[in-house]
């Protein structure tokens, strides 16, 4: 089967470049609807056989225009959200910002169990996203395309931990935009990187 993570769309808090983690969380803005739409035309391809989404609004607006155009519903999913970010939660400020930074480059040199202030560690991000992708798999057959909408750190470090094919300066290259997509293809040996935000993984050396 196919697996396409997706980041949802913009948000007021994205624009403000405010560290925002909590569900609901905000809706889309403008833009944001736009590059929902977008991303359901792009999509209009492939065979979709389900569409899932974080429990935070965004993810689930942002999901919303795929599933109608393959004639389903967003499945709700818990395990998925944006890493908490405890402490730092609202904040946009650059003190706080180093803080994020400082932990995110300790769990991507191993260090997972390192907590935000007042927050998760990687193990505990690592540990409900992936199961929560365990969970969603068992569900799907080869030739079918699932998509999963969710938020840009959680995503990454999931993405990073399941594929075979990608190390951390592939993550720390290929940022998720808005919308962003990582492209991942189940074999028998695990999780295959076909596409890193538009990057040919398969195609193109890249640093591993």
């Amino acid at each position: 089967m196919k697996l396409v993570l997706v980041r949802h769309g913009e948000t007021a808090s994205n624009v403000r470049m405010a560290l925002d983690s909590l569900p609901p969380g905000p809706p889309l803005t403008d833009a944001g609807v736009a590059q929902a739409a977008a991303l359901a035309e792009a999509l209009a391809d492939e065979p979709v056989a389900a569409v899932y989404a974080s429990t935070a609004v965004r993810a689930q607006q942002t999901a919303a225009p795929v599933a109608a155009a393959h004639g389903l519903e967003v499945e709700v999913v818990e395990g998925v959200q944006e890493v908490f970010c405890g402490d730092l939660e609202g904040r946009h400020d650059r003190e706080a910002f180093e803080a994020f930074l400082a932990v995110a480059k300790r769990w991507g040199d191993g260090e997972l169990d390192a907590p935000l202030p007042g927050g998760e560690s990687g193990r505990q991000v690592l540990d409900r996203y992936l199961a929560a992708v365990e969970r969603l798999a068992a569900r799907h057959r080869d030739g079918e395309t699932a998509v999963l909408v969710s938020h840009g750190a959680s995503l990454r470090m999931a993405a990073l931990a399941l594929a075979v094919n990608v190390g951390p300066e592939l993550a720390r290259s290929g940022l998720l935009p808005n919308t962003g997509r990582v492209v991942l293809e189940r074999t028998p040996e695990g999780w295959l990187c076909t596409s890193w935000t538009g990057v040919d993984v398969i195609s193109q050396e890249l640093p591993l």
